[in-house]
Protein backbone atom coordinates (compact mmCIF):
# COMPACT_ATOMS: atom_id res chain seq x y z
CA UNK A 1 0.00 0.00 0.00
CA UNK A 2 1.26 3.46 -0.88
CA UNK A 3 2.39 5.66 2.00
CA UNK A 4 2.87 8.69 -0.22
CA UNK A 5 0.93 11.92 -0.61
CA UNK A 6 -2.71 11.57 0.46
CA UNK A 7 -2.37 8.04 1.82
CA UNK A 8 -4.28 7.37 5.09
CA UNK A 9 -1.25 6.63 7.25
CA UNK A 10 -0.74 6.81 10.99
CA UNK A 11 0.95 10.08 11.90
CA UNK A 12 4.58 9.49 12.77
CA UNK A 13 4.62 11.98 15.64
CA UNK A 14 1.39 10.92 17.31
CA UNK A 15 2.71 7.98 19.31
CA UNK A 16 4.81 10.16 21.57
CA UNK A 17 2.08 12.78 21.87
CA UNK A 18 -0.85 10.54 22.74
CA UNK A 19 1.26 8.49 25.18
CA UNK A 20 2.55 11.58 26.98
CA UNK A 21 6.12 11.11 25.71
CA UNK A 22 6.43 14.42 23.88
CA UNK A 23 9.35 16.56 24.97
CA UNK A 24 8.49 20.21 25.45
CA UNK A 25 10.68 23.04 26.70
CA UNK A 26 9.29 22.74 30.23
CA UNK A 27 10.37 19.08 30.21
CA UNK A 28 14.03 20.06 29.80
CA UNK A 29 16.11 19.47 32.95
CA UNK A 30 19.69 20.70 32.99
CA UNK A 31 22.25 19.49 35.52
CA UNK A 32 22.74 22.85 37.25
CA UNK A 33 19.32 24.28 36.53
CA UNK A 34 17.86 27.25 38.38
CA UNK A 35 14.51 28.97 38.03
CA UNK A 36 13.54 32.51 37.09
CA UNK A 37 10.57 34.53 38.30
CA UNK A 38 9.82 38.00 36.99
CA UNK A 39 8.81 41.05 38.95
CA UNK A 40 6.12 42.74 36.86
CA UNK A 41 4.50 46.13 36.97
CA UNK A 42 1.00 46.30 38.47
CA UNK A 43 0.59 49.70 36.79
CA UNK A 44 -0.20 50.47 33.14
CA UNK A 45 1.99 53.59 33.14
CA UNK A 46 4.43 54.69 35.81
CA UNK A 47 7.92 55.95 36.51
CA UNK A 48 10.20 53.53 38.35
CA UNK A 49 11.50 55.48 41.36
CA UNK A 50 13.47 52.67 42.99
CA UNK A 51 13.92 48.91 43.30
CA UNK A 52 14.69 47.46 46.74
CA UNK A 53 16.07 43.92 46.45
CA UNK A 54 17.84 43.30 49.78
CA UNK A 55 14.97 41.36 51.37
CA UNK A 56 14.64 39.11 48.33
CA UNK A 57 18.38 38.56 48.07
CA UNK A 58 18.47 37.25 51.64
CA UNK A 59 15.75 34.66 51.13
CA UNK A 60 16.31 30.93 50.95
CA UNK A 61 17.60 29.61 47.63
CA UNK A 62 18.01 32.99 45.96
CA UNK A 63 21.05 33.21 43.69
CA UNK A 64 20.56 36.65 42.12
CA UNK A 65 18.11 39.51 41.74
CA UNK A 66 18.76 41.42 38.50
CA UNK A 67 17.25 44.58 37.04
CA UNK A 68 17.16 46.65 33.87
CA UNK A 69 20.09 48.88 34.78
CA UNK A 70 22.34 45.83 35.03
CA UNK A 71 20.95 44.38 31.81
CA UNK A 72 21.52 47.49 29.73
CA UNK A 73 24.83 48.05 31.50
CA UNK A 74 26.01 44.73 30.08
CA UNK A 75 25.20 45.93 26.57
CA UNK A 76 22.02 43.92 25.97
CA UNK A 77 20.07 45.74 23.25
CA UNK A 78 16.44 46.80 23.07
CA UNK A 79 13.78 44.64 21.44
CA UNK A 80 13.08 45.77 17.89
CA UNK A 81 10.42 45.73 15.20
CA UNK A 82 11.86 44.01 12.15
CA UNK A 83 9.87 45.56 9.28
CA UNK A 84 10.33 49.28 8.64
CA UNK A 85 7.25 51.26 7.61
CA UNK A 86 7.31 54.88 6.48
CA UNK A 87 4.51 57.42 6.86
CA UNK A 88 2.82 59.19 3.96
CA UNK A 89 5.34 62.02 4.19
CA UNK A 90 8.27 59.60 4.00
CA UNK A 91 9.25 59.89 7.65
CA UNK A 92 10.30 56.64 9.39
CA UNK A 93 8.14 54.93 11.98
CA UNK A 94 8.57 56.01 15.59
CA UNK A 95 9.93 52.90 17.32
CA UNK A 96 10.06 53.42 21.07
CA UNK A 97 12.75 51.84 23.25
CA UNK A 98 11.82 48.45 24.72
CA UNK A 99 14.28 47.02 27.21
CA UNK A 100 13.81 43.39 28.22
CA UNK A 101 13.73 44.69 31.81
CA UNK A 102 12.18 48.12 32.09
CA UNK A 103 14.39 51.06 32.97
CA UNK A 104 12.98 54.37 34.11
CA UNK A 105 9.39 53.67 33.11
CA UNK A 106 6.80 50.90 32.75
CA UNK A 107 4.21 51.10 30.00
CA UNK A 108 1.72 48.26 30.56
CA UNK A 109 0.56 45.95 33.32
CA UNK A 110 2.98 43.03 33.18
CA UNK A 111 6.00 45.00 31.98
CA UNK A 112 9.00 43.16 33.48
CA UNK A 113 11.04 45.22 35.97
CA UNK A 114 13.38 42.66 37.56
CA UNK A 115 14.09 38.94 37.62
CA UNK A 116 14.85 36.61 40.53
CA UNK A 117 16.99 33.52 39.94
CA UNK A 118 16.70 30.82 42.61
CA UNK A 119 17.26 27.12 43.22
CA UNK A 120 13.56 26.26 42.92
CA UNK A 121 10.52 27.72 41.24
CA UNK A 122 8.73 28.28 44.54
CA UNK A 123 11.77 30.07 46.02
CA UNK A 124 12.06 32.28 42.94
CA UNK A 125 8.38 33.24 43.06
CA UNK A 126 8.46 33.93 46.80
CA UNK A 127 11.51 36.17 46.41
CA UNK A 128 9.97 38.00 43.45
CA UNK A 129 7.05 38.94 45.68
CA UNK A 130 9.55 40.35 48.20
CA UNK A 131 11.13 42.75 45.70
CA UNK A 132 9.83 46.24 46.47
CA UNK A 133 9.44 48.60 43.52
CA UNK A 134 8.54 52.24 44.10
CA UNK A 135 6.41 53.76 41.35
CA UNK A 136 5.14 57.21 40.47
CA UNK A 137 1.90 56.48 38.64
CA UNK A 138 1.27 58.37 35.40
CA UNK A 139 -1.93 59.04 33.41
CA UNK A 140 -2.96 56.08 31.27
CA UNK A 141 -4.09 55.78 27.65
CA UNK A 142 -5.54 52.27 27.37
CA UNK A 143 -7.45 52.62 24.10
CA UNK A 144 -6.96 54.02 20.61
CA UNK A 145 -9.33 56.88 21.30
CA UNK A 146 -7.57 57.77 24.56
CA UNK A 147 -4.10 57.57 23.02
CA UNK A 148 -4.98 59.81 20.07
CA UNK A 149 -7.00 62.35 22.07
CA UNK A 150 -5.68 65.86 22.51
CA UNK A 151 -3.51 66.05 25.63
CA UNK A 152 -3.11 62.27 25.88
CA UNK A 153 -0.26 61.01 28.08
CA UNK A 154 2.97 60.53 26.15
CA UNK A 155 3.93 56.85 26.10
CA UNK A 156 7.23 57.19 24.20
CA UNK A 157 9.02 60.51 23.96
CA UNK A 158 9.96 59.91 20.31
CA UNK A 159 6.32 59.34 19.27
CA UNK A 160 4.45 62.68 19.43
CA UNK A 161 0.73 62.18 19.92
CA UNK A 162 1.50 58.46 20.41
CA UNK A 163 1.55 58.02 16.61
CA UNK A 164 3.88 55.35 15.23
CA UNK A 165 3.18 55.97 11.56
CA UNK A 166 0.49 57.36 9.25
CA UNK A 167 0.68 55.12 6.17
CA UNK A 168 -1.29 54.72 2.96
CA UNK A 169 -1.66 52.42 -0.02
CA UNK A 170 -3.58 52.98 -3.24
CA UNK A 171 -4.90 56.04 -5.06
CA UNK A 172 -6.81 58.29 -2.67
CA UNK A 173 -7.95 60.79 -5.30
CA UNK A 174 -9.28 58.07 -7.59
CA UNK A 175 -11.15 56.39 -4.74
CA UNK A 176 -12.71 59.69 -3.60
CA UNK A 177 -13.76 60.58 -7.15
CA UNK A 178 -15.34 57.15 -7.64
CA UNK A 179 -17.27 57.42 -4.39
CA UNK A 180 -18.44 60.93 -5.23
CA UNK A 181 -19.98 59.67 -8.48
CA UNK A 182 -21.40 56.43 -7.09
CA UNK A 183 -25.11 55.60 -7.31
CA UNK A 184 -24.97 54.10 -3.83
CA UNK A 185 -22.42 54.36 -1.03
CA UNK A 186 -22.33 52.12 2.03
CA UNK A 187 -20.40 53.48 5.00
CA UNK A 188 -19.57 51.59 8.19
CA UNK A 189 -17.62 51.95 11.42
CA UNK A 190 -16.11 48.56 12.23
CA UNK A 191 -14.29 47.41 15.35
CA UNK A 192 -12.07 44.35 15.15
CA UNK A 193 -11.61 43.56 18.82
CA UNK A 194 -8.36 42.66 20.55
CA UNK A 195 -7.63 38.97 21.06
CA UNK A 196 -5.33 37.16 23.48
CA UNK A 197 -3.64 34.01 22.13
CA UNK A 198 -3.88 30.99 24.39
CA UNK A 199 -1.83 28.05 23.13
CA UNK A 200 -2.12 24.86 25.17
CA UNK A 201 1.59 25.07 26.00
CA UNK A 202 2.64 28.35 27.66
CA UNK A 203 5.86 30.05 26.62
CA UNK A 204 8.99 28.64 28.21
CA UNK A 205 12.76 29.07 28.03
CA UNK A 206 15.77 27.16 29.34
CA UNK A 207 19.06 29.01 28.87
CA UNK A 208 22.56 27.68 29.49
CA UNK A 209 25.85 29.55 29.29
CA UNK A 210 28.99 27.46 28.88
CA UNK A 211 31.83 29.65 30.16
CA UNK A 212 34.49 27.19 28.97
CA UNK A 213 33.38 27.66 25.35
CA UNK A 214 31.78 31.08 25.77
CA UNK A 215 28.69 29.52 24.19
CA UNK A 216 24.96 29.84 24.82
CA UNK A 217 22.16 27.31 24.33
CA UNK A 218 18.50 28.27 24.43
CA UNK A 219 15.59 25.84 24.49
CA UNK A 220 12.55 27.85 23.52
CA UNK A 221 8.89 27.54 22.54
CA UNK A 222 9.62 29.05 19.13
CA UNK A 223 7.98 28.78 15.72
CA UNK A 224 11.22 29.86 14.01
CA UNK A 225 14.42 29.08 15.96
CA UNK A 226 16.79 30.33 13.26
CA UNK A 227 15.14 33.74 13.18
CA UNK A 228 15.26 33.77 16.99
CA UNK A 229 19.00 33.14 16.90
CA UNK A 230 19.49 35.84 14.26
CA UNK A 231 17.59 38.48 16.21
CA UNK A 232 19.14 37.57 19.58
CA UNK A 233 22.57 37.90 18.03
CA UNK A 234 22.34 40.75 15.54
CA UNK A 235 20.04 43.12 17.42
CA UNK A 236 19.99 42.22 21.09
CA UNK A 237 23.73 41.50 21.33
CA UNK A 238 23.21 38.49 23.58
CA UNK A 239 25.91 36.48 21.79
CA UNK A 240 27.54 36.15 18.36
CA UNK A 241 25.44 33.96 16.08
CA UNK A 242 28.02 31.16 15.95
CA UNK A 243 28.13 31.16 19.76
CA UNK A 244 24.38 30.68 20.19
CA UNK A 245 22.35 27.52 19.64
CA UNK A 246 18.54 27.70 19.67
CA UNK A 247 16.50 24.53 20.00
CA UNK A 248 12.73 24.43 19.66
CA UNK A 249 11.66 20.92 20.76
CA UNK A 250 8.03 19.84 20.65
CA UNK A 251 5.87 22.97 20.74
CA UNK A 252 2.26 22.84 21.86
CA UNK A 253 0.66 25.35 19.52
CA UNK A 254 1.73 28.80 18.46
CA UNK A 255 -0.89 30.59 16.31
CA UNK A 256 1.64 33.35 15.65
CA UNK A 257 2.29 34.18 19.29
CA UNK A 258 5.51 32.14 19.34
CA UNK A 259 7.10 33.76 16.28
CA UNK A 260 8.65 36.58 18.27
CA UNK A 261 11.50 37.06 20.67
CA UNK A 262 10.15 38.12 24.05
CA UNK A 263 11.94 39.74 27.00
CA UNK A 264 11.99 36.47 28.95
CA UNK A 265 14.23 34.60 26.48
CA UNK A 266 16.71 37.47 26.43
CA UNK A 267 16.75 37.76 30.21
CA UNK A 268 17.19 34.01 30.78
CA UNK A 269 20.21 33.91 28.45
CA UNK A 270 21.74 36.96 30.11
CA UNK A 271 20.97 35.67 33.63
CA UNK A 272 22.63 32.36 32.81
CA UNK A 273 25.79 34.22 31.88
CA UNK A 274 25.59 36.33 35.07
CA UNK A 275 25.05 33.37 37.40
CA UNK A 276 27.00 30.69 35.48
CA UNK A 277 23.95 28.45 35.94
CA UNK A 278 21.22 27.21 33.62
CA UNK A 279 18.10 29.35 34.01
CA UNK A 280 14.58 28.12 33.35
CA UNK A 281 11.33 30.04 33.10
CA UNK A 282 7.85 28.82 32.22
CA UNK A 283 4.92 31.21 32.12
CA UNK A 284 2.01 30.85 34.46
CA UNK A 285 -1.28 31.14 32.56
CA UNK A 286 -1.80 34.61 34.06
CA UNK A 287 1.59 35.68 32.70
CA UNK A 288 0.59 34.39 29.28
CA UNK A 289 -2.46 36.63 29.22
CA UNK A 290 -0.37 39.56 30.44
CA UNK A 291 2.64 39.19 28.16
CA UNK A 292 2.00 37.05 25.05
CA UNK A 293 1.57 39.35 22.05
CA UNK A 294 -2.11 40.07 21.50
CA UNK A 295 -3.82 40.27 18.11
CA UNK A 296 -6.10 42.54 16.03
CA UNK A 297 -7.42 45.69 17.81
CA UNK A 298 -8.43 47.82 14.82
CA UNK A 299 -11.00 50.57 14.53
CA UNK A 300 -12.00 51.20 10.92
CA UNK A 301 -14.17 53.59 8.95
CA UNK A 302 -14.87 52.27 5.46
CA UNK A 303 -16.87 53.39 2.43
CA UNK A 304 -17.71 51.40 -0.68
CA UNK A 305 -19.52 52.73 -3.74
CA UNK A 306 -21.59 51.04 -6.47
CA UNK A 307 -22.82 52.20 -9.87
CA UNK A 308 -26.36 51.81 -11.19
CA UNK A 309 -25.54 48.27 -12.36
CA UNK A 310 -24.45 47.23 -8.83
CA UNK A 311 -20.76 47.15 -9.73
CA UNK A 312 -18.22 48.41 -7.22
CA UNK A 313 -16.61 51.65 -8.38
CA UNK A 314 -14.55 52.67 -5.38
CA UNK A 315 -13.47 51.59 -1.90
CA UNK A 316 -11.87 53.71 0.81
CA UNK A 317 -10.66 52.41 4.19
CA UNK A 318 -9.29 54.33 7.16
CA UNK A 319 -7.96 52.15 10.00
CA UNK A 320 -6.52 52.99 13.39
CA UNK A 321 -4.35 50.17 14.74
CA UNK A 322 -3.43 49.67 18.40
CA UNK A 323 0.15 48.41 18.81
CA UNK A 324 0.11 48.36 22.59
CA UNK A 325 3.00 49.68 24.66
CA UNK A 326 5.83 48.62 22.32
CA UNK A 327 6.42 47.58 18.73
CA UNK A 328 6.76 43.79 18.60
CA UNK A 329 8.90 42.03 15.98
CA UNK A 330 6.48 41.98 13.01
CA UNK A 331 3.81 44.33 14.35
CA UNK A 332 4.34 47.05 11.76
CA UNK A 333 3.53 44.76 8.81
CA UNK A 334 0.24 43.38 10.14
CA UNK A 335 -2.11 46.36 9.59
CA UNK A 336 -0.25 47.50 6.47
CA UNK A 337 1.28 44.98 4.08
CA UNK A 338 -0.62 41.97 5.43
CA UNK A 339 -3.92 43.88 5.55
CA UNK A 340 -4.27 46.61 2.96
CA UNK A 341 -2.95 44.41 0.16
CA UNK A 342 -6.00 42.14 0.52
CA UNK A 343 -8.72 44.79 0.48
CA UNK A 344 -9.73 43.93 -3.07
CA UNK A 345 -10.85 40.55 -1.77
CA UNK A 346 -12.44 38.45 -4.52
CA UNK A 347 -13.84 41.53 -6.27
CA UNK A 348 -13.00 43.66 -9.29
CA UNK A 349 -12.55 47.08 -7.69
CA UNK A 350 -11.10 49.79 -9.95
CA UNK A 351 -10.16 52.26 -7.20
CA UNK A 352 -8.99 51.44 -3.66
CA UNK A 353 -7.30 53.54 -1.03
CA UNK A 354 -6.32 52.53 2.49
CA UNK A 355 -4.75 54.64 5.22
CA UNK A 356 -3.52 53.24 8.51
CA UNK A 357 -2.71 55.24 11.62
CA UNK A 358 -0.78 53.13 14.12
CA UNK A 359 -0.50 54.19 17.75
CA UNK A 360 0.88 53.25 21.14
CA UNK A 361 -1.34 52.55 24.14
CA UNK A 362 -0.66 51.37 27.69
CA UNK A 363 -1.61 47.79 26.87
CA UNK A 364 0.06 44.49 25.99
CA UNK A 365 2.01 44.73 22.70
CA UNK A 366 0.13 43.54 19.61
CA UNK A 367 1.51 41.44 16.76
CA UNK A 368 0.55 38.73 14.25
CA UNK A 369 -2.10 36.26 15.39
CA UNK A 370 -4.01 33.66 13.32
CA UNK A 371 -4.01 35.13 9.85
CA UNK A 372 -2.41 38.42 10.81
CA UNK A 373 -4.07 41.16 8.75
CA UNK A 374 -5.86 38.83 6.39
CA UNK A 375 -8.90 38.12 8.61
CA UNK A 376 -9.08 41.81 9.43
CA UNK A 377 -9.23 42.72 5.73
CA UNK A 378 -11.80 40.02 4.93
CA UNK A 379 -13.94 41.15 7.86
CA UNK A 380 -14.04 44.72 6.57
CA UNK A 381 -14.73 43.77 2.95
CA UNK A 382 -17.42 41.21 3.69
CA UNK A 383 -19.22 43.28 6.33
CA UNK A 384 -19.50 46.03 3.74
CA UNK A 385 -20.70 43.71 0.97
CA UNK A 386 -23.37 42.15 3.18
CA UNK A 387 -24.54 45.53 4.49
CA UNK A 388 -24.56 47.06 1.02
CA UNK A 389 -26.73 44.21 -0.26
CA UNK A 390 -29.27 44.84 2.48
CA UNK A 391 -29.26 48.61 1.92
CA UNK A 392 -29.73 48.16 -1.83
CA UNK A 393 -32.33 45.42 -1.49
CA UNK A 394 -30.12 42.95 -3.35
CA UNK A 395 -29.49 39.28 -2.79
CA UNK A 396 -26.06 39.07 -1.05
CA UNK A 397 -24.94 36.22 -3.27
CA UNK A 398 -25.97 38.01 -6.45
CA UNK A 399 -24.23 41.24 -5.46
CA UNK A 400 -21.07 39.25 -4.95
CA UNK A 401 -21.57 37.36 -8.20
CA UNK A 402 -21.79 40.59 -10.18
CA UNK A 403 -18.54 41.86 -8.69
CA UNK A 404 -16.34 38.75 -8.67
CA UNK A 405 -13.08 38.87 -10.58
CA UNK A 406 -13.68 36.66 -13.64
CA UNK A 407 -10.69 37.26 -15.91
CA UNK A 408 -7.16 36.26 -14.95
CA UNK A 409 -4.46 37.20 -14.35
CA UNK A 410 -5.96 40.11 -12.42
CA UNK A 411 -3.94 43.03 -11.08
CA UNK A 412 -5.53 44.53 -7.98
CA UNK A 413 -5.17 48.19 -7.06
CA UNK A 414 -3.34 47.17 -3.88
CA UNK A 415 -0.23 45.40 -5.24
CA UNK A 416 -1.39 41.78 -5.34
CA UNK A 417 -1.78 39.96 -8.66
CA UNK A 418 -4.16 37.02 -8.87
CA UNK A 419 -3.02 34.42 -11.38
CA UNK A 420 -6.14 32.26 -11.28
CA UNK A 421 -9.41 31.64 -9.49
CA UNK A 422 -13.03 30.58 -9.77
CA UNK A 423 -14.72 32.65 -7.09
CA UNK A 424 -18.21 32.22 -8.51
CA UNK A 425 -17.76 28.46 -8.76
CA UNK A 426 -16.49 28.32 -5.17
CA UNK A 427 -19.52 30.24 -3.94
CA UNK A 428 -21.92 28.06 -5.91
CA UNK A 429 -20.40 24.92 -4.41
CA UNK A 430 -20.66 26.34 -0.90
CA UNK A 431 -24.28 27.39 -1.41
CA UNK A 432 -25.18 23.93 -2.71
CA UNK A 433 -23.43 22.20 0.20
CA UNK A 434 -25.25 24.46 2.68
CA UNK A 435 -28.64 24.03 0.93
CA UNK A 436 -28.85 27.80 0.63
CA UNK A 437 -32.08 27.69 -1.39
CA UNK A 438 -33.78 25.64 1.31
CA UNK A 439 -33.00 28.08 4.10
CA UNK A 440 -36.44 29.77 4.08
CA UNK A 441 -38.11 26.46 4.92
CA UNK A 442 -35.65 25.77 7.74
CA UNK A 443 -36.11 29.29 9.09
CA UNK A 444 -39.89 28.94 9.17
CA UNK A 445 -39.66 25.56 10.87
CA UNK A 446 -37.36 27.00 13.53
CA UNK A 447 -39.73 29.93 14.08
CA UNK A 448 -42.56 27.48 14.77
CA UNK A 449 -40.42 26.14 17.61
CA UNK A 450 -39.75 29.62 18.96
CA UNK A 451 -36.17 29.63 17.61
CA UNK A 452 -34.35 32.16 15.46
CA UNK A 453 -32.26 30.89 12.57
CA UNK A 454 -29.87 32.95 10.44
CA UNK A 455 -27.58 32.40 7.51
CA UNK A 456 -24.67 34.31 6.06
CA UNK A 457 -21.73 33.98 3.74
CA UNK A 458 -18.28 35.40 3.22
CA UNK A 459 -15.92 35.18 0.27
CA UNK A 460 -12.27 35.91 0.81
CA UNK A 461 -8.72 35.68 -0.44
CA UNK A 462 -6.32 33.68 1.74
CA UNK A 463 -2.85 35.05 1.04
CA UNK A 464 -0.78 32.25 2.50
CA UNK A 465 2.60 30.70 1.80
CA UNK A 466 4.53 33.94 2.10
CA UNK A 467 7.70 33.47 0.06
CA UNK A 468 10.09 35.35 -2.24
CA UNK A 469 8.06 37.33 -4.76
CA UNK A 470 7.93 40.64 -6.56
CA UNK A 471 5.11 41.65 -4.22
CA UNK A 472 6.97 41.15 -0.94
CA UNK A 473 10.10 42.64 -2.46
CA UNK A 474 8.23 45.79 -3.40
CA UNK A 475 6.93 45.98 0.17
CA UNK A 476 10.40 46.17 1.65
CA UNK A 477 10.88 42.63 2.99
CA UNK A 478 14.46 42.64 4.23
CA UNK A 479 14.73 38.86 4.51
CA UNK A 480 14.22 36.54 1.59
CA UNK A 481 11.26 34.64 3.08
CA UNK A 482 12.67 31.54 1.38
CA UNK A 483 12.87 28.15 3.01
CA UNK A 484 15.65 25.59 3.09
CA UNK A 485 15.81 21.81 3.00
CA UNK A 486 18.50 19.15 2.86
CA UNK A 487 17.80 15.53 1.96
CA UNK A 488 20.42 12.97 3.04
CA UNK A 489 20.36 9.37 1.82
CA UNK A 490 22.29 7.24 4.29
CA UNK A 491 24.39 4.19 3.26
CA UNK A 492 21.77 1.77 4.59
CA UNK A 493 18.99 3.41 2.57
CA UNK A 494 17.33 5.48 5.28
CA UNK A 495 16.67 9.13 4.56
CA UNK A 496 17.03 12.23 6.72
CA UNK A 497 15.23 15.43 5.77
CA UNK A 498 16.50 18.59 7.43
CA UNK A 499 14.04 21.44 7.13
CA UNK A 500 13.91 25.03 8.31
CA UNK A 501 10.12 24.75 8.74
CA UNK A 502 9.18 24.08 12.34
CA UNK A 503 6.25 21.93 13.43
CA UNK A 504 4.14 22.98 16.38
CA UNK A 505 1.07 20.88 15.68
CA UNK A 506 0.94 20.85 11.87
CA UNK A 507 2.14 17.24 11.45
CA UNK A 508 5.27 17.94 9.41
CA UNK A 509 6.93 14.69 10.44
CA UNK A 510 4.21 12.82 8.57
CA UNK A 511 3.34 15.06 5.64
CA UNK A 512 6.93 15.95 4.77
CA UNK A 513 7.90 12.27 4.97
CA UNK A 514 5.02 11.32 2.68
CA UNK A 515 6.36 13.64 -0.02
CA UNK A 516 9.76 11.95 0.15
CA UNK A 517 8.24 8.45 0.36
CA UNK A 518 6.25 9.05 -2.81
CA UNK A 519 9.25 10.48 -4.61
CA UNK A 520 11.70 7.66 -3.80
CA UNK A 521 9.36 4.73 -3.10
CA UNK A 522 10.73 4.05 0.37
CA UNK A 523 8.78 3.10 3.52
CA UNK A 524 7.61 5.96 5.69
CA UNK A 525 9.39 4.49 8.72
CA UNK A 526 12.75 4.85 6.98
CA UNK A 527 12.38 8.63 6.71
CA UNK A 528 13.25 11.01 9.56
CA UNK A 529 12.30 14.69 9.58
CA UNK A 530 14.77 16.87 11.51
CA UNK A 531 13.80 20.41 12.47
CA UNK A 532 13.96 22.93 15.28
CA UNK A 533 17.70 22.94 16.05
CA UNK A 534 20.00 25.62 14.66
CA UNK A 535 23.07 23.40 15.13
CA UNK A 536 21.57 20.56 13.07
CA UNK A 537 19.58 22.35 10.39
CA UNK A 538 20.82 24.94 7.92
CA UNK A 539 19.23 28.37 8.20
CA UNK A 540 15.45 28.46 7.73
CA UNK A 541 12.68 31.01 8.08
CA UNK A 542 10.30 28.95 10.23
CA UNK A 543 6.58 28.30 10.25
CA UNK A 544 3.87 30.95 10.06
CA UNK A 545 1.36 32.26 7.52
CA UNK A 546 0.49 28.75 6.23
CA UNK A 547 3.86 28.56 4.47
CA UNK A 548 5.08 25.08 5.46
CA UNK A 549 3.40 23.32 2.55
CA UNK A 550 3.86 25.73 -0.33
CA UNK A 551 7.33 26.92 0.70
CA UNK A 552 8.77 24.28 3.04
CA UNK A 553 7.69 21.31 0.92
CA UNK A 554 8.77 23.10 -2.26
CA UNK A 555 12.28 23.31 -0.80
CA UNK A 556 12.18 19.57 0.02
CA UNK A 557 11.07 18.73 -3.52
CA UNK A 558 13.96 20.76 -4.96
CA UNK A 559 16.37 18.96 -2.62
CA UNK A 560 14.93 15.64 -3.84
CA UNK A 561 15.61 16.80 -7.41
CA UNK A 562 19.29 17.16 -6.54
CA UNK A 563 19.38 13.70 -4.97
CA UNK A 564 17.96 12.23 -8.17
CA UNK A 565 20.56 14.03 -10.27
CA UNK A 566 23.31 12.50 -8.14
Amino acid sequence: MSEGIGAPVKRKEDKRFITGKGKYTDDIRMENQTYAAFVRSPHAHAEIKGIETSAAEGMSGVIAVLDGAQLTGDGIGNLICGWAISSKDGSPMNMGAWSALATGKVRYVGDAVAVVVAESKDEAQAAAEAVEVSYNELPVAASIAAALAEGAPEIHENAPGNVIYDWELGDGDAAEAALAGAAHVTEMDITNNRLAPNAMEPRSAVATYDDAEDHYTLYSTSQNPHVARLVLSAFYQVAPEHKLRVIAPDVGGGFGSKIYIYPEEIVCLWASMKTRRSVKWTAERTESFLTDAHGRDHVTKARIGFDADDRIVGFKVSTKANFGAYMSLFSSAVPTYLYATLLSGTYDIPAIHCEVLACYTNTVPVDAYRGAGRPEASFVVERLMETAAREMGKDPAELRRVNFVKEFPYQTQVIMNYDSGDFEGNMNQAMEAADWSGFAVRKAEAANRGKLRGIGMACYIEACGIAPSAAVGSLGAGVGLWESAEVRVNPVGTIEVLTGSHSHGQGHETTFAQVVAERFGVPLDSIQIVHGDTDKVQFGMGTYGSRSGPVGISAIVKACDKVEVK
